[in-house]
């Protein structure tokens, strides 16, 4: 696996500009009122032709830059419904750009692991391998839903893997898949100083490896309980709940001295919604509707190197150049 992978730049584009000529015509002020981002990769001028059709409303486009492989516009319009529908119908993603929190100032990122930081769920993969991972699938979607009491249903799965041989962890460690762009992610924020953590329902058998892998700033999560080389079923401790994830961030925040405005929390489940609501900004990855409905803000298509285009836009007041900007090239 490499993870000596750079951080991903920031940058303006002359492509953009010749892709989309109204940019030129933007002036200082119409840059000043942009309302909100549209990013994805490959903004050709016939996706954002569609995207005003489909929405019958023209795009004020005022701004363009480079995330990565990701193109990102600054778009002057107020962000109706229609738009809305419109732009997830493009398969793109969107976000306002009022109260950002600031990325050249410090920072900090705690994001769930399961199905967010990995692109799985370590806790149905170590059922498979125990002979349960039917039954423990069917109540973690219940649990990520929303349906069921998260430490009520986390208990009841891990009853179910007791007996299990503790060398089914390193089974599943072995296989664990990263989520497209982590890397890229962490390491762009740790270049512009900010802190990045994860707090999860899941184990710390995997969180403490992405730690050490991903040189993190803090991991929190459940320990599994272990005897004689078997899991007992049982946790150590209390279950990292909801509220824990939360109380996780704001301690966080005050080790780090963080301001409660520049912290980020990014997840998929009902799990993560007090995680979210306590940070400056909440992002739903590939979220659950339920979870969806109630986040600032949603990336539905791009993967982690989106939040980058949210974090991105937070710099456009400041120096449109994107000079003296760590990673970033003009």
């Amino acid at each position: 696996m490499e993870l000596s992978l750079p951080p991903l730049k920031i940058k303006k584009h002359a492509a953009l500009y010749r892709r989309f000529p109204e940019l030129q015509q933007a002036s200082l002020r119409d840059k000043q009122q942009g309302q909100w981002i549209l990013f994805g990769q490959d903004l050709s001028s016939l996706r954002i032709a569609l995207i005003e059709e489909w929405a019958q409303q023209r795009l004020q486009l005022v701004a363009a830059w480079q995330v990565g492989d990701y193109d990102v516009l600054l778009i002057k319009n107020d962000l109706s419904d229609p738009i809305k529908a419109a732009v997830y119908r493009a398969e793109c993603d969107f976000a306002l750009t009022k109260d950002l929190p600031e990325l050249n100032k410090p920072g900090l990122v705690v994001m769930d692991m399961d199905s967010t930081a990995i692109e799985m769920e370590c806790i149905d993969e170590i059922a498979k391998l125990a002979g349960t991972g039917e039954l423990v699938s069917a109540i973690t979607e219940q649990a990520m839903q929303g349906e069921l009491d998260f430490e009520q249903s986390l208990r009841q799965r891990i009853a179910t893997l007791s007996g299990a041989d503790e060398a089914i962890l390193a089974q599943v460690l072995e296989q664990l898949p990263l989520m497209p762009e982590l890397i890229e992610l962490v390491r762009t924020l740790q270049a512009f100083g900010w802190k990045v953590a994860i707090a999860s329902g899941g184990f710390t058998y995997f969180t403490d490896q992405l730690k050490a892998m991903l040189d993190l700033d803090g991991v929190y999560a459940n320990q599994l309980a272990i005897q004689d080389g078997k899991l007992t079923g049982e946790v150590v401790g209390n279950v990292v709940d909801a509220s824990a994830k939360a109380y996780y961030l704001h301690q966080l925040s005050e080790q780090f001295e963080i301001e409660p405005h520049n912290t980020v929390a990014i997840g998929d489940g009902a799990n993560d919604l007090a995680m979210m609501k306590a940070a400056g900004l909440g992002i739903a990855f590939h979220a659950k509707p339920k979870v969806q409905q109630q986040a600032q803000t949603a990336i539905n298509y791009g993967s982690l190197g989106a939040v980058l285009c949210i974090l991105s836009a937070s710099l456009v007041p400041h120096h449109l150049s994107w000079k003296n900007q760590p990673v970033i090239s003009g």
